[in-house]
């Protein structure tokens, strides 16, 4: 994937300008005035900070936003809140918890839809196959296999690049990203999550090795963004009430509580949900949050049980045993020996080193994919369908490798199954006999992995059959993510260590005490920990999925090994996908060589700043000039005895003031009481999604440009400052703890201008800071 390097576009919040300038500018002196406090540790390279400040999403280049978490408070935040009466709290208190109540409703009717709809489509594919091939017409049922998964393959990909390119991959790589800080365009759009849905259908359907467990997380972070935009004014859909979660703190909130949701409507794992947020998502966290988390997934595991009953008598077509994966494991005693221990030590290790290569071989496989997704639609949709074509080969044509097996004798199911899911496939094996490999691959992904970990059967698979088919999950996994529909990694990462156990459990049989189908969990906890890096919401995710708590020790042990193993080799898979996309990651710790440095040597300039009370015209001029998103407010005389720091003016703000138009022909404060003469609290409050005053809806007129207007109102008075001498590590840490998008650096020593410079997202990222001290990058 290209290393996009280029001037941020108009909107974004880079503390810079075009043109070649001295860095460490003011905009109150010349640099040539400005006396440095010390000599650079090295010799720095003097270009303007263009990194980072664009990023791929779906196959598209778009600029990257910062999320801002702090209080801005102006006059006008203080004085709204001086006249909020109690009432007003309690209707936000109420409104929180409603709107979490919601979007567990949403997720989980959406994840039940989901499921429906795939069980039924496919259902319908394979049991029109299976028909065809008990008439032995062989050709004539590949001929309808492969037709439906290309049918399907094809309109997935068309919906997604078509209508929203953003849809495309799992969608936790973005969600995290959003949650850390990072606005990509239309991640969390309405279109978005409409092919979020019917994409992850179809792509299911049309027997793709992806889940949509990652989608899910994705269309969860979705709802919640919609219902925490505070309504609609296009649509008319405003509520007073709504106007309390107009801004980044309140809809973090509730996307963590989305992406939570998503976990639990795709697992049935409510509480899996939960820790999936806290340790892989979420970038800050507090006690509140989680109260409000643990409810969201709580709506969704009892709305999913409610409707699973109602399915299970029959009311839902081909729906089966309920489609939500969910492996009743809990009949298998958990008796484990020393040597049981010692095997699943070597799991741990298999699935650590397996992990690093899937990582490592993905990364490059995403790399390819994308110079072919950046040629267009049409390469996107020819893409997905040769990918399509191979997996139905592979599906319809790896079983007639395997022999007919003889059905087990006292099964209390019928073998071969016809028709249906289950263990015992028919496939062309004649009466009395199945066809182990056909029992994996012509299935639903979900019904296999239950094949996998179905207990009391450890003779069923073949080792040869569960070698070719580890072979080829893990093969078409690789090949598949990256294609042009929302697809997740967990279901190809769980068949792939179910399989590999199993074949661990199968040769090891008559030596270890577990079951073949523990084992097979045990492989898929030992693949997940070497690909995602997750240890305590994985751990609970399989032991819900399972129910089967005695198994805890053993998950444990196996996670920490794996990804112990796997992180000697490179990092989790979902950071790999943030760092290609080029998102601006912020992790919670600086890197070491950043101890090296102080604030003042990255800060960004040349620095533009207003005056307390400034002309339009001055305002307008740098607008249009720049893209800054926040600029610093500084009093002069006569308003002060000397050039003082009185805040930071964000842009959206001077955006909204402009176009209000509160001028003044004199150069003169006019106080918080003119401006709320003319406009209330909320119309400074964060628009939503592509909403919001834009430059090109001003209209000022030239008399206008030489008029004054008071910024003071607006200006945030209390924002974050650092000393320049401060070490860049603990400015790096300190932003990201408090999620800023502006951290204003402030001189040292008295007689200088009241502000260095700002520092942004941008200004931590490595490539910036080893831009300008290259020789720091041999000591990371």
């Amino acid at each position: 994937m290209k290393k996009w390097k280029k001037q941020k576009m108009d909107g974004s919040d880079i503390e810079n300008m075009n043109g070649e300038m001295e860095r460490h500018g003011s905009g109150f002196v010349d640099d040539k005035d400005v006396i440095p406090l010390r000599e650079p540790l090295l010799l720095r390279k003097r270009t303007m900070n263009t990194t980072s400040q664009i990023a791929v999403v779906g196959a598209n280049v778009c600029p990257i936003e910062t999320l801002d978490y702090e209080v801005v408070e102006n006059e006008l935040f203080k004085q709204d809140w001086r006249s909020r009466k109690r009432v007003q709290i309690f209707q936000y208190i109420v409104l929180k918890w409603t709107l979490a109540l919601l979007i567990g409703l949403g997720t989980g009717l959406v994840g039940f839809f989901n499921n429906l709809a795939v069980e039924n489509i496919a259902g319908f594919k394979l049991l029109l196959t299976s028909d065809l091939m008990l008439e032995h017409r062989y050709l004539l049922g590949f001929g309808a296999f492969a037709g439906c998964n290309l049918i399907l393959a094809a309109a997935a990909a068309a919906v997604c690049a078509y209508i929203a390119p953003a849809a495309a991959g799992s969608g936790i790589p973005e969600v995290k990203a959003y949650l850390n800080g990072v606005d990509a365009h239309s991640i969390l759009a309405p279109s978005t999550l409409f092919v979020k849905i019917v994409g992850s259908i179809c792509g299911v359907s049309a027997g793709f090795v992806l889940g949509k467990e990652g989608p899910m997380v994705h269309t969860g972070a979705c709802i919640a963004s919609l219902l925490g935009q505070g309504g609609s004014r296009k649509y008319h859909l405003t509520w007073k009430w709504l106007r309390f979660f107009k801004n980044d703190r309140d809809r973090r909130d509730l996307i963590t509580c989305g992406a939570a949701a998503g976990v639990a409507a795709a697992f049935r794992a409510p509480v899996g949900g939960v820790l999936f947020a806290l340790e892989e998502a979420a970038s800050w966290w507090r006690s509140a949050l989680l109260w409000r988390t643990f409810f969201t997934t709580a709506v969704v595991s009892v709305l999913l049980r409610s409707l699973i009953s109602y399915c299970r008598g029959g009311n839902c077509g081909l729906f089966g045993e309920g489609g939500l994966i969910m492996f009743d494991l809990s009949s298998t005693v958990a008796t484990y020996s020393t040597a049981d221990l010692l095997v699943i030590i070597v799991l741990g290790i298999i699935g650590g080193i397996f992990g690093g290569l899937y990582n490592f071989l993905l990364d490059r496989i995403l790399r390819v994919y994308s110079i072919i997704n950046e040629k267009g639609p049409p390469f996107k949709i020819l893409l997905t369908v040769s990918i399509s074509l191979l997996t139905s080969c592979c599906s319809y044509g790896l079983p007639w490798l395997a022999r007919c097996t003889p059905c087990p004798e006292n099964l209390k199911e019928q073998c071969p199954t016809i028709g249906r899911s289950g263990n015992f496939k028919n496939f062309q094996c004649p009466p009395g006999h199945y066809n182990d490999l056909a029992s994996l691959f012509l299935n639903t992904n979900d019904d296999a992995i239950r094949n996998l970990f179905s207990g009391g059967t450890g003779n069923e698979f073949h080792i040869s059959t569960l070698f070719v088919f580890f072979i080829a999950i893990y093969s078409l996994g690789l090949i598949t993510y990256g294609v042009a529909v929302p697809s997740g990694l967990f279901v190809p990462v769980i068949l792939a260590g179910a399989s590999y156990g199993r074949m661990v459990g199968t040769l090891l049989g008559s030596v270890a005490n577990l079951d073949a189908g523990l084992f097979a969990l045990l492989g898929a906890a030992s693949f997940l920990g070497g690909t995602m890096r997750m240890t305590v919401s994985v751990c609970v995710i399989l032991l819900e999925l399972t129910n089967d708590l005695p198994m805890l020790p053993l998950v444990m042990l196996v996670l920490l090994i794996s990804k112990s193993v796997a992180d000697s080799f490179n990092k989790g898979v979902y950071d790999q996908i943030i760092a290609m996309k080029g998102l601006p990651f912020m992790e919670a710790h600086a890197e070491p060589y950043m101890r090296n440095l102080v604030a003042g040597d990255v800060v960004s300039g040349p620095l533009i700043s207003f005056s307390g009370i400034e002309r339009v015209g001055n305002i307008m001029h740098a607008l249009k000039l720049t893209g800054h998103n926040g600029f610093p407010v500084v009093d002069e005389p006569p308003f002060s005895d000397a050039p003082e720091l009185c805040g930071l003016v964000l842009r959206s703000h001077l955006l909204v003031l402009l176009k209000g138009k509160n001028f003044m022909k004199e150069r003169v404060a006019t106080g918080v009481s003119a401006v709320l003469q003319r406009f209330d609290a909320y119309d400074f409050a964060k628009a939503g999604s592509g909403k919001g005053v834009k430059l090109e809806d001003l209209d000022i007129r030239e008399e206008e440009m030489e008029m004054f207007v008071d910024l003071h109102p607006i200006t945030n008075t209390s924002p974050y400052t650092v000393v320049e001498t401060m070490s860049l590590a603990k400015a790096a840490v300190l932003f990201r703890q408090l999620g800023l998008r502006h951290l204003c650096v402030v001189p040292k020593t008295p007689g200088r201008p009241p502000i260095v410079g700002i520092l942004t997202r941008h200004d931590f990222m490595p490539e910036h800071v080893l831009g300008l001290f290259p020789h720091l990058g041999s000591h990371k």
